[in-house]
């Protein structure tokens, strides 16, 4: 019998743009709860999720995972110019924070 080791933790910065490429499918759910839950650490409140254009099966998981958590707000596939690669995403702020004014 073959085992796989696993591979060593991949350290990712937190600026509010996660790329999933190089990521197994099984490890999404998780990533993306940690990685938005040290977005709202570091009051990073939008932000990408760059998961490519393929077949639309990673766009689907993130859209799932974002569509039930209570740390989003809300979140669109795709952005002005029409990359459907990405999701962008804006996450509830702490109760009793100020929402951003337009000056």
């Amino acid at each position: 019998m073959n085992f796989i080791p696993e591979s060593d933790p991949i350290c990712i910065p937190i600026n509010g743009e996660l790329d999933l490429h190089g990521f197994r499918p099984k490890e999404i759910k998780d990533l993306l709860n940690e990685y938005l839950t040290e977005c709202l650490q570091r009051e990073i409140y939008e932000g990408r999720i760059i998961h490519g254009k393929g077949i639309g099966a990673l766009r689907e998981t993130v859209s799932a995972y974002l569509r039930k958590s209570p740390l989003v707000e809300s979140f669109q596939v795709g952005d002005a110019s029409g990359n459907w690669g990405a999701t962008l995403f804006c996450l509830n702020k702490p109760d009793g924070q100020a929402p951003d004014q337009d000056a």
